[in-house]
């Protein structure tokens, strides 16, 4: 059994609900193939990570906007509801941090795909993220998951050994990137799921 010592935590998708539909579904009428288009053609995941990277949104959304002129009001809603999009807390996680913290037996911090921009937002909602030893953000760091220097950066910023940590990710190629690297993995589906889990390395919340 290995000696953990150390979790990491993704943000969102683990601890934080955040979805662009809440926002999207309602400008288009509820017809989900025509978002999801939209969310694969025009406002993509790949252009949002970009963001997530530290590019700045401003310029994102005019570049975005000169490809795509028809859809201008749509791409200037992308970052000008963005607050909307940010769901609440994901509770079960939450309790679950609370107790992992409490037991003074890890180090507890967050590695996060975030654009610096729209993080203060979230540290000023969730109350839960003043918890950590220290936050990871990719916004700031000007990469992310799953480029290895990110990881990289966590594991020296707090000095953690790799071999001693679990990273807890929605994402599993997130997840496989940290492995790379000697980081155990548990890509998180839910609360339930990610307690049991989490017994498998002798880890009991």
């Amino acid at each position: 059994m290995k000696q953990i010592d150390t979790v990491i935590f993704d943000l969102g998708g683990v601890l934080i609900d955040w979805n662009p539909e809440y926002v999207y579904l309602n400008e288009f009428n509820g017809n989900r193939e025509k978002m999801q288009w939209f969310f694969n053609n025009v406002c993509t995941m790949d252009w949002n990570e970009n963001q997530d990277a530290g590019y700045p949104i401003a310029k994102a959304t005019e570049e975005r906007v000169a490809m795509f002129p028809e859809y201008e009001d749509l791409i200037r809603m992308y970052y000008g509801r963005w607050e909307e999009m940010l769901g609440d807390a994901i509770s079960g996680t939450v309790d679950i941090l609370k107790k992992m913290i409490a037991s003074k037996k890890y180090k507890v911090v967050a590695l996060t795909n975030w654009s610096n921009e729209t993080f203060p937002i979230a540290l000023k909602r969730f109350e839960f993220l003043q918890w950590f030893e220290g936050i990871v953000v990719s916004g700031d760091e000007k990469t992310r998951k799953p480029f290895k220097d990110i990881y990289i950066t966590t594991l020296n910023r707090y000095n953690i050994t790799a071999e001693n940590a679990i990273f807890i990710d929605d994402n599993i190629r997130n997840i496989q990137a940290a492995n790379t690297l000697g980081i155990n993995g548990i890509q998180f589906k839910n609360p339930e799921q990610l307690i049991s889990e989490l017994k498998t390395f002798n880890i009991n919340i």
